[in-house]
């Protein structure tokens, strides 16, 4: 316990901070690890090296990875949403007649007009 006293307000405040920043620090390293095993443009060595700054100096590292890579980990992040956007793409087939026979149901129940239905209808016969 940090102050004297035995379980006070103050030492559970100080204990509670404690374990959030500890789970902060856990979250920070994931993000981290994953964004520093993600990358191509830095050697095996390079990532050892991330790797053994990131444990021997905890907070350190994780400030130093922070302040000299976050423009590159946004980019990166990005790029990999993309990615897995454009995989679910291809995987989710979508046939055009099934579109259009959804059209076809929607303009036959009034929700929308003829002249939608054909608008939205050209971008599935192209």
């Amino acid at each position: 316990m940090l102050f004297d006293g035995g379980f006070t307000f103050a030492n559970f405040l100080v204990d509670a901070f404690a374990v959030f920043m500890f789970f902060v620090w856990i979250w920070l390293l994931i993000v981290i690890f994953n964004d520093l095993l993600s990358r191509h443009d830095v050697s095996a060595l390079g990532k050892v090296a991330w790797v053994i700054a990131l444990i021997v100096l905890p907070y350190i590292g994780i400030f130093a990875y922070i302040l000299t890579q976050s423009p590159g980990m946004a980019e990166r992040r990005e790029a990999q949403i993309r990615h897995a956007q454009s995989q679910f793409r291809q995987g989710a087939v979508f046939s055009p007649a099934d579109e259009i026979e959804k059209l076809g149901r929607l303009r036959s129940s009034g929700a929308i007009s003829n002249a939608e239905y054909d608008r939205l209808r050209a971008r599935f016969v192209q």
